[in-house]
């Protein structure tokens, strides 16, 4: 193993410099960095270009700049020395100074819809497999192809015309939902639920009631409390939430037949109830340290309340216990965000209308960590939903044609004559092992999302990594490109490193020889 890790480091950096080479002198011949000084009528035009060739080493032929631009970026890695220096823009800025920013501005755009394209394309793509030509299945097919199909700008304008404007309009309107949305939505809801579980005619009829019947009340509900402009679970429907969350997590991981895991989970559900009463005092004075240092106790308390109930199979449990803890305390988290919603949407700088259609955060706009909080999911909640369609569709696919692929092995036929339930042919055996392909596809992804999404960022005008590729592109200034590859060359490689490492813990054949 390690042989394999110190070869697999230096063939990085041979590729990586090799590359970074390349990429400096296409830069740098891409155009004149000059250009917008030779057509200046300043008067000090030349005193200004001889300013930039000496800052910039313009005088240096390229190639021999490369080595220049090297040896500042060696620097990097030593750390905590001070010596890193990846050269100045044309504008004589740091590259040090604004790669953080875009970095950061690109992260948080991506990050959740990322997450959210192999979570829900995950799920979707195994629901579609398992119900491979059933109605759920086609439909879901024909939306992947038709997300997968559509131009990224047009889903951003989409996105701004009908959530952000018609969202924004319904809220200032004061009107409730129309009946036949509730009754549309209700309909659909139906269709798809009963599509997802499947069966005989008579249970698909009563998924679909109970789908159609439960989608009514709830709408209704939101009309009644008028929920869009005053938000929150409330005691009940956060009881019913973590419940659900308590049932589901435990029936998927080890099924509701194993009492002890169910005991596990409930517990770690009500310690999270009871914090919603307990916490409400310190969330009000809360940082976001606050909230990931309890975030990391909740977890920890999943894990030794699985280990200390869960004899004889004490890791599942502590994983049980794990996920119910985190995902309930995000519950609580949640409400408390949606409790700040009324205060935000009547500030003056919002007016009423808080969904953003441009930029990360309002100008100007100041608030505690809960305000602040939602100005940003406001801002970055099209662009996130916009790469998410996207990705999401690419997932689903890879997901259903792995999943089918694996459910005709001969270790499931194997699993399944043992007498296995079927939850765990699918889970411990299906799952993991489709889970393979999936893992090289994120790991090529990675870098490709923190290089930015160009478009989604010209769109929503977001000064992320990609706009920043772009300007410094058409500005001919090299050492922001440098910078900008560095990050996603070193993120690629990273990620790709990590994948091979997670093959062998997805399915134990794979050995690495040293």
């Amino acid at each position: 193993m390690v042989g394999f890790i110190l070869r697999r480091i230096a063939v990085s950096i041979l590729v990586l410099l090799a590359a970074s080479f390349i990429m400096y002198v296409m830069a740098a011949n891409a155009g004149d960095p000059l250009q917008d000084l030779r057509d200046s009528t300043a008067a000090n035009r030349d005193q200004l270009i001889a300013a930039r060739v000496a800052a910039l080493d313009l005088d240096v032929p390229p190639p021999l700049r490369y080595f220049l631009w090297l040896g500042g970026a060696a620097g990097c890695l030593v750390p905590f020395a001070g010596t890193c220096n990846l050269g100045l823009t044309i504008s004589n800025a740091p590259v040090l100074d604004i790669l953080p920013t875009a970095v950061g501005s690109t992260l948080q755009l991506v990050t959740a819809s990322f997450v959210l394209a192999i979570v829900l394309g995950i799920v979707v793509g195994v629901v579609s497999a398992l119900r491979q030509y059933s109605g759920f299945d086609f439909g879901i097919t024909l939306l992947s192809f038709f997300l997968f199909s559509l131009p990224a700008f047009l889903v951003a304008v989409l996105l701004k015309e009908f959530v952000a404007i018609g969202f924004n309009n319904f809220l200032e309107s004061a009107t409730a939902i129309p009946i036949w949305v509730i009754l549309l939505l209700a309909v659909v809801s139906a269709v798809i639920w009963q599509a997802m579980i499947g069966g005989a005619r008579r249970r698909r009829l009563i998924v679909a009631a109970t789908a159609a019947a439960a989608t009514i009340a709830l709408l209704v509900y939101f009309n009644v409390t008028d929920w869009f402009r005053n938000p929150g679970f409330g005691p009940v429907g956060l009881l019913l939430l973590i419940a659900g969350v308590v049932v589901i997590t435990t029936a998927l991981i080890s099924g509701l037949a194993n009492r002890r895991a169910l005991i596990v989970a409930a517990i770690n559900g009500a310690i999270a109830y009871i914090a919603y009463y307990a916490l409400q005092g310190l969330f009000d004075i809360s940082t976001i340290y606050t909230i990931v240092i309890l975030g990391v106790v909740a977890v920890a308390l999943g894990v030794i309340t699985g280990l200390v109930l869960g004899a004889p199979d004490r890791g599942m449990t502590a994983r049980i216990g794990a996920i119910v803890a985190f995902l309930s305390f995000a519950l609580v988290v949640l409400d408390r965000y949606m409790q700040s919603w009324p205060a935000y949407v009547n500030n003056p700088r919002i007016n009423g209308r808080p969904i953003a259609t441009v930029g990360a955060a309002t100008p100007g706009f100041n608030g505690d960590m809960w305000i602040t909080g939602i100005d940003t999911f406001t801002h970055l909640m099209l662009p996130t939903i916009s790469l998410l369609l996207i990705s999401f569709a690419g997932y689903t696919r890879y997901a259903r044609a792995g999943m089918l692929e694996v459910m005709n092995q001969d270790y499931i036929r194997t699993a399944r004559a043992k007498g296995l339930p079927e939850r765990t042919v699918i889970m411990r055996h299906g799952l993991r092992n489709m889970l393979i392909p999936i893992v090289t596809l994120v790991a090529t992804d990675v870098g490709a999302l923190l290089g930015g999404a160009v478009i989604t960022e010209q769109v929503f005008a977001i000064p992320g990594m990609g706009q920043l590729f772009v300007s410094s592109i058409r500005r001919v200034d090299v050492n922001p490109v440098m910078g900008y590859f560095i990050v996603i060359a070193i993120t690629a490689i990273v990620f790709n490193f990590l994948a091979d490492l997670a093959y062998a813990a997805l399915d134990p054949r794979v050995r690495v020889v040293a």
